[in-house]
């Protein structure tokens, strides 16, 4: 947000007031805290140089990568980007167990190009909670512990360590005052977490996407609800704290806050680590389509950069750093449609719709509203048209694994073995696979060389297996 000095001096001594008197400030406050996640599961993306000139660009103010990549952090030194590097899962034990191995990190994932690239934030794992990996979770705080130590060692105050967690930390966020940690997650875990992150002055990083929430059920929610259109007559008083709600994204982050004052801790400050909307997706999942991804983000960023700030119903006048998910499209990403299809800009560097993360433009032009009603019918899975054969062939081989008949009906004699052909193979053995798995967590995905249809693709005898939705 682009101010005259004379304004935000006032805006951020009255900030400064607020953080006395309800939370302690967590960072030093640039009053721009519109952050991008640059992710790079893809192989046809643009190089890192190509890549960190188009943030800057966008005017964004502060960047999370996923990894501490040499050569994109050699690059951001001098860029004035506020950079958040991440720790994989994997290295968390590691770390956990000894110091040196901190140490070691700590100098060549960081020092090596620190200050010139201003690191503000060591991420250590991402959705740790969300893995079914018990040792895992009572290993993360020892390894941040770890890091910590490593930053004074070395005489750094100036980065923060954290860890991304989802929403699913929760077993309650309905309503937002009913908020309440996992069960399943020892509370000394918890526990040790938020004292560590209140402790430091970190922050509580979470990933957040409303789009979910909404398309989980989008016949019972209120879709403006969910992308932040403010509407008189669309509001929301939680029974028991009595707060209004206006929108699914206040909910979400105040359900975070009530689970932590149960745990006795009100004063950690809450980023957002990762949200966002996806502009397509596969069929069977309504409301992703630029015109939704549009009105989400360029709400989003109006209410973060807003000032005085707005915060949420439970935090009012609060600040919330927030880093959009994501710079561009993932190709390589698994899963359904949309978990390849976040991305502002395409592989070209032209944007899927307008966006200002400064909050201060006019937009002129908007992409046009589409059905967002769920799709009802039938659907198949089938070889993707520029499918290869060397890459269709893993994928068949794959789907045919199994032994509970998936592919029983392409053996020679039986009613799908013809047309010979590895594409028309794949197309049944996709859609057989599909049909089957879906409902434990199987997608039309195959590492990219399979996408859903409504045609079927049944021919003769040979009857192809379907989905219904």
């Amino acid at each position: 947000m682009k101010m005259k000095t004379k304004t935000k001096n006032i805006v951020v001594w009255t900030w400064s007031l607020c953080c006395l008197f309800t939370l302690s400030c967590a960072w030093d406050s640039d009053l721009d805290l519109i952050g991008i996640n640059y992710g790079r599961q893809g192989n046809n993306l643009p190089s890192p140089y190509q890549s960190i000139d188009r943030i800057l660009s966008m005017n964004a103010t502060y960047v999370k990568l996923y990894n501490s990549d040499s050569e994109v952090l050699k690059l951001l030194a001098g860029t004035g980007l506020h950079v958040a590097v991440m720790i994989s899962n994997d290295q968390i034990s590691g770390i956990a167990s000894n110091q040196s191995i901190a140490d070691k990190w700590l100098r060549e994932n960081v020092l090596a190009y620190y200050p010139g690239t201003k690191i503000r934030f060591i991420l250590v794992g991402n959705e740790v909670f969300s893995y079914d990996q018990v040792n895992m979770w009572f290993d993360l705080v020892p390894a941040m512990r770890r890091l910590k130590r490593s930053l004074i060692k070395y005489d750094i105050h100036s980065i923060k360590v954290g860890s991304p967690v989802a929403m699913d930390i929760l077993e309650s966020t309905f309503p937002p005052s009913k908020g309440r940690f996992r069960s399943d997650i020892p509370i000394q875990v918890i526990s040790s977490f938020l004292r560590f992150l209140n402790g430091t002055k970190s922050f509580f990083f979470l990933d957040i996407y409303p789009y979910f929430s909404w398309s989980s059920d989008p016949k019972n929610m209120d879709l403006d609800f969910a992308l932040l259109k403010v509407k008189k007559n669309s509001t929301y008083v939680d029974p028991h704290s009595g707060l209004v709600y206006t929108n699914m994204l206040d909910q979400m982050l105040d359900s975070v806050t009530f689970a932590m004052g149960k745990a006795g801790f009100d004063n950690i400050s809450i980023a957002i680590s990762e949200t966002g909307w996806p502009h397509s997706g596969d069929i069977d999942q309504p409301g992703a389509n630029a015109y939704n991804a549009a009105v989400y983000n360029r709400n989003l960023i109006s209410k973060m950069t807003t000032y005085p700030p707005l915060g949420t119903p439970a935090r009012p006048g609060v600040e919330i750093l927030t880093f959009i998910f994501s710079l561009y499209d993932e190709n390589q990403k698994p899963g359904p449609g949309t978990e390849r299809h976040w991305g502002l800009l395409d592989t070209n560097g032209n944007p899927f719709y307008e966006l200002d993360l400064t909050g201060t433009s006019q937009y002129r032009h908007s992409p046009k509203p589409v059905s967002n009603e769920p799709y009802k019918g039938k659907l198949w899975c089938v070889a993707a048209n520029n499918a290869s054969e060397v890459d269709l062939t893993p994928a068949l081989d794959f789907a045919c694994r199994h032994v509970n008949g998936t592919c029983s009906k392409l053996a020679p004699g039986k009613p799908c073995y013809e047309p010979i052909s590895v594409n028309a193979h794949a197309s049944y053995a996709f859609s057989s696979y599909w049909a089957q798995y879906r409902n434990a967590g199987a997608s039309c995905f195959f590492n990219g060389v399979a996408t859903q249809t409504t045609v079927d693709p049944s021919h003769g005898l040979c009857q192809f297996p379907s989905v219904t939705v």
